[in-house]
């Protein structure tokens, strides 16, 4: 299992520092039906998600090339606090990021959280896109990976303390699907690396699947969900896997998301690795996400 987990982190970094550069120059190569003279028309598959993020989690959406997004993310407390905790709305953690799209296919991220003072960076890149007619692909995959800083002061801080014990890195996958005009799923393995972990049972590499989905109710509104299954002995007993509910509402340039989740965290190694509500025992925060988009780079068109 420590082969198979160092090999994943290994090809995950590999993928992200080789395979874009490649795949972006690739993109604007002719392809061979090209060369054929074949001029059937190719049709892509749009809007898989209404946003980047399934909930927590990011879909296979990307923003558009040469558009900034600005994204709050909050979650309030647990519900089961009572009415002393005004159910959860006294206590919340936030997240700030900017998120923008240098190519159609390449997307990146910065981000703070309140959450043990995180700050966190990511990319995504789309290796595949779903399609039909000239060009058949069953399904989108985009490749994800995102380095935390972990800031919080040091829970002892006489003891010799190392910088790297603050990182934690996170490599996934995402596999995703639009069934018909209304429904879309997504598959996402996922490793999460920690350099420091609590005590020796725990895992540095914490293997998960997630799964997602999308209903459409209209063309503004649908109903989100996404489950994280964390793989068997690599977490403490006090670690849940994550669960969310949600409802996106699209309102010109923003996409609102309102959802009910057990986890606090919104980076991965938090709602992946650091999920500690239970649904069943009420440990169920409200939540949102807003985003907000703005176009600082308009791509030329090209030339007739």
């Amino acid at each position: 299992m420590y082969l198979v987990k160092k090999t994943f982190l290994n090809l995950g970094t590999a993928i992200m520092l080789l395979a874009v550069p490649f795949l972006s120059h690739a993109q604007d190569e002719p392809s061979l039906m090209d060369l054929l003279g074949e001029d059937e028309e190719i049709n892509f598959a749009s809007y898989t998600f209404k946003s980047t993020r399934v909930i927590n989690g990011h879909s296979v959406e990307n923003a558009a090339h040469g558009v900034l997004d600005f994204r709050i993310s909050h979650r309030f407390g647990a519900i089961n606090g009572g009415i002393n905790e005004f159910f959860g709305l006294d206590g919340a953690t936030i997240r700030l990021g900017l998120e923008y799209g240098v190519t159609d296919r390449l997307m990146v991220g910065l981000g703070r959280s309140s959450l043990n003072k995180t700050v966190d960076g990511f990319a995504k890149f789309k290796i595949l896109r779903q399609s039909s007619g000239g060009r058949n692909m069953p399904v989108s995959v985009s490749a994800f990976s995102s380095v935390a800083l972990q800031t919080v002061e040091w829970a002892d801080p006489d003891r010799e303390n190392f910088f790297t014990s603050r990182l934690f890195y996170a490599h996934q996958l995402l596999i995703a699907r639009k069934f018909n005009k209304s429904l879309s799923l997504q598959l996402t393995p996922t490793l999460v690396h920690r350099n420091l972990v609590a005590t020796k049972a725990e895992s540095n590499d914490v293997l998960a699947m997630g799964i997602g989905g999308r209903q459409k109710l209209t063309n503004r509104t649908s109903l989100n969900f996404e489950y994280f299954y964390v793989l068997p002995d690599q977490l403490a007993d006090t670690y849940r896997n994550s669960f969310s509910l949600g409802f996106d509402i699209e309102t010109g340039g923003h996409v609102f998301q309102l959802h009910f989740t057990n986890s606090q965290g919104m980076i991965e190694k938090a709602f992946v690795a650091e999920t500690d509500g239970n649904w069943l025992d009420g440990d169920i925060a409200f939540g949102f996400n807003i985003s907000r988009v703005f176009t600082l780079h308009k791509p030329k068109l090209p030339k007739e």
